[in-house]
């Protein structure tokens, strides 16, 4: 079934594509039985017991470069591993050793690499050199070319751990062991108690109607949910069908709308296990609305003089993602991440796994931004135990309550965005699914003060246009990659596999 599928892909992402597929990291699922049941599995990484709130900060208070993102104290209690076993114990249907086997097969007999794969390695062979005291697959004598052969035998024997003893083939035993070492002789956290007690969390989804459709996506510790619900709940009465696709006052409503609602990220939300959030605030319609009632048609706002707002008075950029569904109607969105490209590229020695560099993305200090230049408040504070917040959003979209797109993207900060664009290029823009996957993207995150956009994205009068009401805007690389499929009316399904990567859209028929 569609569990079985999305468990075995998550493990062979983490064979062929280490960038980001992990299980050295972390993620989320998103589930949609075929009866229409709904399931969040959270196994977001944790920040080990002997972290603390200032740990990145010099004895004034300052941010220590580079601390957060390059050394071994970056890496938060992987979840992954925790994840995939509790989605499969629930809902699989195959025997596990099945499901697990192919990864392991591709990481013992290898696997031959993209162009981009090659050039990607090549890039981080210093990087790789340097964070690794011991030689890694990652690294090979002169440079990795297209279609050479990546092995990687620690790897295979940690995952025939995994297979043969399941969950405590990772949090206890040998590999566990390994992990443990390495913190030690680095200077890490990650102790035996911190692996031994993380668990993957069960929740309960957020969703939201836009128009005609219910949107279901993650609750904190993600914020993709919940942002963008808010997006929506602002869009859904703008006639951006009329105004047209990324027209200059599309982009500037839209804009304005990200503004706020990454305003608002950024003071409330974190770990439900430890601050109280307005969820019910934040997504409320009158609040929404509030939030653009300064909003100016021939107008850019100010983001530093733009605050969060106050929902608690209502009531009422390196990941990998997937896109599953099986031939019962069963729907998986899985997301998940090592944080940075290829973690903190520090591989575990005598396992074979990178560890995620996630520590990032607490807030070392409110109001410092980090990698992907977000800023946090004291709601994502380092705390031991704590989940950081994340806005990793697998969404699914059901249309007269069937089921009817299911998607999710990487690209960190970016990852909202990207699903907002792509589910308007659809609902509003008459798109394929295709084309709503390959239809140019821009960004706004309130800090810093500017659109980035991609260069198919806007033509040069929009720009220009958008410059003049006082946008600052700026050109930037690819934006997100996202993979997903939508339910076509006659029950077909269009698959739709991102440009942008090395991504593949792929059907099976019994």
């Amino acid at each position: 079934n569609a569990v079985d599928a999305a468990v075995a892909v998550e493990y062979a992402l983490a064979v062929c594509y280490p960038a980001a597929g992990n299980i050295g990291g972390g993620g989320f699922m998103l589930f949609r039985l075929a009866n229409g049941e709904f399931y969040v599995l959270d196994y977001r990484e944790k920040a080990p017991l002997g972290a603390s709130r200032d740990m990145f900060l010099d004895r004034e208070g300052n941010v220590i470069l580079d601390l957060s993102t390059s050394h071994v104290l970056v890496s938060g209690v992987p979840g992954t591993v925790a994840g995939t076993i509790a989605a499969h114990e629930r809902f699989g249907s195959l025997p596990f050793h099945r499901v697990i086997q192919p990864a392991i097969d591709l990481a013992r007999t290898g696997f031959p690499l993209t162009e981009k794969q090659a050039v990607s390695l090549n890039t981080m062979k210093d990087e790789f050199i340097k964070q690794n005291k011991s030689p890694v697959a990652f690294v090979k004598e002169g440079d990795w070319q297209k279609g050479d052969t990546l092995r990687q035998a620690e790897l295979a024997r940690t995952l025939e751990q995994i297979r043969d003893h399941g969950r405590d083939g990772f949090y206890r035993g040998a590999v566990a062991g390994m992990i443990v070492s390495e913190m030690m002789q680095r200077g890490g956290l990650i102790c035996e108690s911190d692996l031994n007690q993380y668990a993957a969390v069960w929740r309960e989804p957020v969703a939201g109607n836009y128009r005609s459709y219910k949107v279901v996506s993650l609750p904190p510790p993600s914020s993709g949910g919940i942002c963008l619900l808010q997006m929506l709940s602002v869009l859904e009465d703008v006639p951006l069908a009329q105004y047209g696709w990324n027209t200059a006052a599309t982009v500037h409503v839209m804009a304005e709308t990200e503004r706020r609602v990454y305003a608002d990220r950024a003071a409330f939300l974190g770990d439900p296990g430890f601050i109280e959030i307005p969820v019910d605030g934040l997504l409320s319609k009158t609040y929404n609305t509030s939030r653009m009632s300064d909003f100016h048609p021939s107008r850019a706002s100010r983001s530093d003089s733009l605050p969060a707002g106050n929902p608690w008075m209502y009531e009422s950029e390196e990941t990998t993602h997937y896109s599953v569904i099986d031939d019962k109607g069963n729907a998986v969105a899985g997301t998940t991440t090592l944080n940075d490209a290829y973690g903190s590229a520090i591989v575990v020695r005598g396992a074979g796994f990178l560890l995620n560099n996630q520590m990032d993305d607490f807030s070392s200090k409110p109001g410092y931004p980090n990698m992907y230049g977000l800023v946090g408040g004291e709601a994502n504070s380092i705390q031991p135990g704590k989940r950081m917040l994340s806005s990793m959003t697998p969404t699914i979209v059901e249309k007269d309550e069937r089921l009817f797109m299911v998607l999710g993207s990487p690209g960190g900060s970016t990852i909202i965005t990207t699903v907002l664009q792509t589910i308007l290029n659809v609902t509003v823009h008459g798109m394929t699914m295709q084309e709503a996957v390959d239809a140019g993207r821009f960004h706004h995150q309130w800090l810093p003060d500017q659109i980035y956009y991609e260069k198919q994205a806007l033509d040069s009068l929009t720009v220009r246009a958008l410059q003049l009401i006082g946008h600052r805007l700026q050109e930037r690389s690819p934006i997100g990659r996202v993979d997903a499929i939508l339910v076509l009316p006659d029950g077909r399904l269009e698959g739709a596999a991102d440009h942008r990567g090395d991504d593949t859209a792929f059907g099976w028929n019994k």
